[in-house]
């Protein structure tokens, strides 16, 4: 097994390899403006770093978001590109489950709850029985509107630490952003124990901020 594992669902563009044991490299760059500008380079990156080939890969893992329209697709679309190219599996997963499972692996244990930066004054965010565990589906919400339903909860991610007021007990020692490399990990335990995996459809939860005009002058030619 070699899974390239990617995500840019958060400001985070984050790619790793893993070989179903453990995580053979991995590349992090956060950069909330340039993911398709960092992503490619870092899978070479990670790639040389390996001593590995592309056509080495079994199959492709990718966060499906909750994300910002651009950042999101940008990793969704180059996941799916990989696959066709290599006839390899993709194997989706919420972006959250990945931070989720990051700080299980920093120590984390209990309850709690994932919130990531939705900008618009606004988180992505869901609760979890223990790392592995989600017991809320992905939302997004405004951080007041949150207070009493996150009230006593440990709280991890960038989205909490930005909103301190409403998220009380916010553990900014613990991974902030996605890392492919948690996600890799994940996703190869879920393969071992048949665990299951989501649609290939990004979590957008919302419209994307670009739109057709409302109104907008038509020119016909003559």
């Amino acid at each position: 097994m070699l899974l390239l594992a990617l995500d840019t669902a958060t400001p985070a563009v984050t790619v790793a390899l893993h070989d179903g044991d453990s995580v053979v490299a991995e590349s992090s760059q956060v950069d909330a403006r340039r993911h398709g500008e960092l992503l490619l380079p870092a899978v070479d990156r990670v790639l040389a770093e390996a001593g590995r080939k592309l056509d080495a890969v079994t199959g492709i893992v990718v966060g499906v978001g909750p994300g910002p329209y651009t950042g999101l697709r940008v990793g969704i679309v180059t996941a799916a590109t990989f696959a066709a190219v290599l006839d390899v599996p993709v194997h989706s997963l919420c972006t959250l489950d990945g931070i989720a499972y990051a700080a299980g692996l920093a120590g984390l244990e209990g309850e709690f709850v994932v919130a990531t930066d939705a900008r618009r004054k606004e988180v992505y965010w869901a609760r979890y029985a223990d790392a592995r565990t989600r017991v809320t589906e992905p939302a997004v919400d405004r951080p007041a509107e949150l207070a009493e339903r996150v009230a006593g909860l440990t709280a991890v991610g960038a989205g909490a630490v930005l909103y301190p007021d409403a998220f009380t007990d916010v553990r900014a020692d613990l991974p902030q952003h996605q890392s492919a490399g948690a996600l890799a990990a994940l996703a190869a335990e879920k393969l071992r124990t048949g665990g299951e995996f989501l649609p290939g459809q990004p979590l957008y939860l919302r419209r994307p901020d670009a739109q057709v005009p409302a109104n907008y002058k038509v020119v016909t030619p003559q």
